[in-house]
């Protein structure tokens, strides 16, 4: 007999109408829906077409009319400014109802876009319902972006107004926004009627007269704004996210299927109840944030936390567990390479000892591939489920996942188990055609996709098709390789850009990372295919080792190959290693491989706009030299 798992997914396969429709149920709409799906323009399918609703009425009206206007919605906890802030939901209505009138006041209306460029504080969540509950279409834009980045923002979504914090913090310095905001509207060919801006006591930005408006000022003073109702086909925001040519795509988030597809994902994948408390460890300029911090939990009614701090140094490794005991977390999402850091300042989990964890049910990790190693560490130091689930900007949530709230499947390392229901996944060879169990391939998901994901680009339907459908007919192209086996685990390898070509013979380099990390002394690692004039590519490692080694670095290196050798075989041609101090990252923990190849083959690279330290290329370059990499002719 199936599992539930089963039963669930095959319900889904068979009748998505039918599924989705149930889902949305759950949720209060303005208007019903004439069709739960519109496929009459494949490819851009249409979830929920002819229906109206409010997705910030979802997450936060529609709570305190069901009477639960005094449950805490969200806390804001920041240890870098040693500041902790609850807001019930009938506080955060208000909060949010009073800023959309500031927004109606500076006569932004239902379909105009508004830049959010804005620090981890309550106020960037508030901006983004705020836009939500008159119709406008948000555009985060990661707080501390380089001028020249936002300016192509701006000059691609024409925001009729930009909300700015004056400031963030970064491990103990201040970051002035408002010169780059400045800047940046300085360069970009279009310009926005005003900006909000609110300012932080750590610094407080020039303001620009007739163009520039304090934040708290206006709100305070404007009338609160009733909900807008919108088509569930309207968007309600749009997310860029970097494109293969260095110019942004804007993934665009439809308000109907979005909220459907979220309010379902907290009970069914995350396993988390009303009135719990939900943590996702991102930031709001990313997509986990827009997910998982702000809509999901709000729309199923648990409350959000906001983070502002880091893994570990804010103060010690011991941050996220402080932080799961005071405010009772029973599910933390957040990034492998947050628990690679604390893994490697706190091998042996030491200052967990002083936290009560017992409440806590769940860790997530995605964002990157979660090597089996962190997954045994945080499983061994936690003692609980660690769930690695895969998806990505554009889906907007979840593709694989252990659901914890439908059936819980046993766990392979190394993978996000299986795929979640809604979606249609297949592994293809180049040509198009399925692989064999267990074969790498090309993982593409079937059209049309779940409610959720992306319909198109933000004015850019035929950059759409180029990106994702034009080389699989028929379906969507993730970008990442992997494999499915005999049982249906999706394997999650590499993106296809790291699949390197030794000699003819088609290699991951997520394998061979995966052999690096079980090594003892290997805090985190990367691995990259570097140009080689005998066999096309090779593969080169990096290795960040934990704190408190003293083993010979020659002598890790020497065994970082044997294991390779030992688990992958001589086809690998996996022959050096360096160790470095630190891998170059995002802000939102990615690790830039790309980068880090282009130096290595010494080829010209545009520094990434999210690069949370451009000083460590130069780092990364000066280990290489003496190896022969980075060299120019």
């Amino acid at each position: 007999m199936a599992g539930r798992y089963e039963q669930v997914y095959a319900a889904a396969k068979a009748d998505p109408e039918g599924f989705w429709a149930e889902a949305a149920r759950a949720l209060h709409w303005t208007k019903p829906w004439d069709r739960v799906l519109d496929a009459s323009n494949p490819p851009f399918y249409r979830w929920f077409a002819g229906a109206e609703c409010n997705t910030c009425y979802n997450a936060l009206d529609r709570h305190i009319e069901a009477g639960h206007g005094e449950r805490i919605a969200l806390i804001y906890d920041s240890p870098v400014t040693n500041t902790i802030r609850k807001f019930t939901t009938l506080e955060l209505r208000d909060k949010v109802a009073k800023l959309a009138g500031a927004l109606q006041a500076q006569g932004v209306q239902k379909g105009d876009r508004v830049i959010i460029y804005m620090a981890m504080t309550p106020e960037a969540v508030m901006a983004m319902l705020a836009c939500a509950r008159i119709g406008a279409i948000h555009s985060v834009v990661f707080g501390g972006f380089a001028p020249r980045e936002l300016a192509t923002r701006i000059d691609d979504a024409k925001p009729k107004l930009i909300i700015a914090s004056s400031c963030g913090l970064e491990a103990g310095r201040v970051v002035e926004y408002k010169p780059l905001l400045d800047q940046a509207i300085e360069m970009a060919a279009h310009k926005p009627s005003s900006c909000l801006v609110f300012q932080r006591p750590m610094y407080v930005g020039p303001m620009t007269a007739g163009r520039d408006f304090d934040f708290d000022a206006e709100s305070a003073k404007a009338p609160p704004a009733d909900c807008v109702a919108v088509q569930a086909t309207d968007p309600l925001y749009v997310l860029y996210t970097s494109g293969t040519t260095g110019i942004p795509k804007g993934v665009v988030r439809q308000n109907g299927g979005h909220m459907v597809a979220l309010n379902w994902s907290m009970k069914n994948i995350y396993g988390v109840n009303p009135g719990e408390v939900y943590w996702a460890a991102s930031d709001v300029g990313w997509v986990v944030g827009h997910s998982y911090i702000v809509y999901a939990p709000l729309i199923a009614g648990c409350t959000t936390l906001l983070y502002e701090g880091k893994p570990v140094g804010t103060p010690d490794a011991g941050a996220y567990w402080r932080v799961i005991e005071q405010h009772k977390v029973v599910a933390l999402f957040t990034a492998p390479t947050a628990f690679r850091a604390i893994k490697k300042e706190d091998p042996k989990a030491e200052l967990l000892k002083k936290y009560d964890l017992t409440h806590f049910r769940t860790l997530f990790l995605a964002g990157e591939r979660a090597d089996p190693d962190t997954v045994k560490w945080a499983e061994d130091a936690l003692g609980k489920p660690v769930i690695d689930h895969w998806w990505q900007t554009e889906t907007g949530w979840p593709v694989a996942s252990n659901c914890m709230g439908i059936e819980v499947l046993p766990v392979k390392h190394g993978s996000p188990t299986r795929i979640v229901p809604g979606y249609d996944v297949k592994v293809l060879d180049d040509d198009g055609h399925p692989v064999k169990a267990g074969d790498i391939g090309n993982i593409v998901i079937k059209l049309p996709m779940p409610p959720g994901c992306l319909p198109t680009l933000w004015n850019n339907d035929e950059g759409f098709k180029k990106s994702y459908l034009a080389r699989f007919p028929g379906f969507y192209n993730t970008g990442d390789a992997g494999f499915i086996d005999e049982d249906g685990y999706i394997f999650i390898m590499s993106r296809t850009d790291d699949i390197i070509n030794v000699a003819g013979h088609r290699l991951s380099t997520g394998g061979m990372e995966e052999v690096l990390a079980s090594h003892p002394d290997v805090a985190e690692c990367a691995v990259v295919g570097v140009a080689d004039a005998l066999k096309g590519q090779v593969p080169l490692g990096f290795v960040v080792l934990k704190a408190g080694v003293t083993k010979p670095e020659e002598q890790i290196l020497r065994e970082l190959v044997q294991l390779v050798r030992e688990r992958i075989g001589p086809v690998a041609a996996f022959k050096q290693a360096a160790v470095v101090k630190r891998l170059p990252k995002t802000r939102s923990g990615k690790i830039l491989r790309g980068t880090m190849q282009k130096i290595a083959d010494a080829q010209d690279y545009r520094l990434p706009a999210t690069i949370d330290d451009p000083a460590i290329l130069g780092e990364i370059s000066e280990v290489l030299q003496p190896l022969g990499y980075a060299k120019r002719p």
